[in-house]
């Protein structure tokens, strides 16, 4: 069965922020401690704490961080076939050809 999840890309980023500054809170570092651990700037972090807004790389240094890494894994996973014939028929494609 389907769920539908009735967010915003906005709520993502939110809970997204939410949760790495739950994670820092929880190791027991400060804002400066994780910015100095990831190299990642003092106000980058706070930045994305209150806004967000970060890089990706800049994410990725202070998942390592935090230990939060593995979860990248679970981004854009293949989609699971729906039918037998996307499985018996459909080749793997390498690119999207304009129209």
């Amino acid at each position: 069965m389907l769920t539908f999840n009735m967010t915003s890309p906005a709520e993502v980023i939110g809970r997204l922020a939410e949760r790495m500054k739950r994670r820092r809170i929880d190791a027991g570092f400060t804002q400066r401690d994780l910015a100095a651990r990831s190299g990642v700037s003092y106000g980058s972090l706070r930045l994305f704490e209150e806004t967000g807004k970060i890089a990706l790389e800049s994410l990725v240094k202070i998942a390592f961080v935090l230990e939060a890494e593995p979860e990248f894994e679970h981004l854009f996973p293949s989609r699971p076939p729906k039918t037998i014939d996307e499985v018996v028929e459909r080749p793997v494609r390498q690119r999207v050809r304009k129209k």
